[in-house]
């Protein structure tokens, strides 16, 4: 038997186990073989990560840093994820599958929201108000919230936590992480650099295992201010539940059905190679993508014909070899859910006219992988156009004129994202103001900043991630009132 990986989580500065020592294992989705063990955790590991958070926030060092000095150290940590890139990369591919490519680019790329989130950590601004009362003067101030439960899911594991973290701590708070247990070696790995880059001990703390073993202990602990998820929104649903019973801030970016709309005057050959981006850029398993395309009735065969014809030449392989383009979904149980989606499109009378099947090719046979799936003749009442498969399935459907590309595009309990593909600039205005999304991309899909700020419409969450408006998410307001007058009036009376 081979040897496995052991990772440990991080709570209260001290690399630690279960209490339970109990372990649970990760499984590579290329491979199909375990790699590494992980503490399963339980309520007990959850009380003692969020006391630590709770101590560092209250006592010590932490809350007598100056925000600029907070800024320093969220600087130095994106120093260190540009050193680390590489490693971190690797070890998200073991762990979750998606293209190395995409994930070194990720990683590169959040150590960008730690610089963005440092300068903006004592650009933090309270005001002095107006008064109507003589002799009253008053100002509000912005404070952190405290501690922070922060769930991450598994396509994007490293920077979805940074869109939760790099705000949070630079607003003051500390943090309690909670990876999905399909993927959290690479989380454990990265908490690592905190010490290093000087955050004080428990800052920042991880508890690992199941959702329903650890979640209701974290979500629904005392001491806890905030939570901040990115999964389903079923399971958003029933977080924002627990979390109202302690009437707690609550951040969910939850999934999507996005469309991604084609217009006969728009450049086909951009638009085909956008609507592939949109869905087969890592597996599908992303809460943009794009998975109904929406196209103009008068090009819809040619655009099919193009979407096929660029899936259809996209390599399947190894997601650590340069010339993979479409690598495995990153779960057993999430393939199974892929595949009976693909059952479910054909029973309803969806017409496919790509893939549908798990590869032939013997050198995949170990992996979880799924075909690029494309569906044609699709309507916006099957369920395949409904409800989020979250894999490598695309639903094209076809639509008459700009009003009804609007009714289709926004008959959705979702509205995360939208793509727009026209060369009329007023009827980009005009769809980007009429789509109920918090994302429109025209002429270009699947594009994030740190700057931007990203969230949902409807199911799709509540909140604002990057940008400015994510450090308002892990601040709250405070007014001062100093009264500048020799006594006090009737006290009675209402000032």
């Amino acid at each position: 038997m081979a040897i496995l990986d052991r990772y440990r989580n991080v709570v209260g500065g001290l690399t630690v186990e279960a209490e339970s020592g109990n372990w649970f294992s990760s499984t590579n989705p290329f491979t199909g073989r375990e790699w590494a063990e992980l503490p399963r955790c339980g309520p007990a590991d959850a009380e003692r990560a969020v006391e630590a958070a709770h101590a560092a926030f209250t006592s010590g060092s932490w809350p007598e840093l100056t925000a600029t000095q907070r800024g320093k150290l969220l600087r130095r940590l994106a120093e260190l994820i540009e050193r680390d890139a590489e490693k971190f990369a690797a070890l998200e591919v073991r762990d979750n599958g998606k293209l190395y490519a995409e994930m070194l680019g990720q990683v590169r790329y959040m150590a960008e929201w730690y610089h963005y989130f440092g300068g903006l950590a004592d650009k933090i601004e309270g005001g002095v108000l107006p008064s109507d009362k003589p002799q009253m003067f008053s100002y509000t101030k912005r404070e952190p919230l405290g501690v922070v439960v922060a769930i991450t899911p598994w396509n994007s594991p490293l920077l979805l936590l940074t869109w939760k973290l790099a705000p949070a701590l630079a607003a003051g708070n500390t943090v309690v992480v909670k990876p999905s247990e399909f993927t959290s070696c690479a989380t454990l790995e990265f908490l690592k650099l905190f010490a290093e880059a000087g955050f004080p001990a428990g800052v920042v703390n991880s508890v690992t295992g199941f959702g329903g073993e650890v979640g209701p202990s974290l979500v629904e602990h005392p001491k806890v201010a905030k939570v901040a998820f990115t999964g389903g929104d079923a399971t958003g649903a029933h977080i924002y539940q627990q979390a109202a019973r302690g009437i707690k801030h609550v951040t969910l970016e939850l999934g999507g059905k996005s469309p991604n709309i084609i217009f006969a005057d728009a450049n086909l050959d951009d638009a085909a190679k956008g609507a592939i981006s949109g869905i087969f850029a890592a597996s599908g398993q992303t809460c943009i993508a794009g998975s109904r395309v929406l196209v103009e009735r008068s090009v819809y065969d040619e655009v099919v014909e193009r979407i096929v014809a660029i899936a259809r030449s996209a390599r399947i392989g190894d997601p650590m070899d340069a010339g993979t383009q479409v690598g495995p979904i990153t779960t057993l149980p999430q393939r199974e859910k892929v595949l009976s989606y693909i059952e479910i499109a054909k029973t309803e009378g969806a017409r496919c006219v790509l893939g549908g099947r798990v590869p032939a090719d013997p050198a995949l046979a170990e992996g979880w992988f799924v075909e690029p799936t494309i569906f044609a003749d699709v309507n916006n009442d099957m369920r395949i156009a409904r409800e989020e498969v979250f894999g490598p399935v695309l639903s094209i459907i076809s639509f008459e004129d700009e009003e009804d590309a609007v009714r289709i595009a926004n008959d959705t309990i979702y509205g995360l994202a939208a793509g727009v593909w026209t060369s009329n600039m007023a009827r980009s205005i005009r769809m980007s103001d009429r789509l109920r999304a918090g994302t429109v991309w025209v002429n270009t899909y699947r594009a994030v900043s740190f700057m931007a700020p990203f969230g949902g419409y409807k199911m799709s969450g509540i909140g604002r991630e990057s940008g400015r408006h994510a450090i308002d998410e892990y601040l709250q307001t405070k007014c001062v009132w100093i009264n500048l007058a020799d006594g006090v009036p009737n006290p009675f009376v209402l000032r």
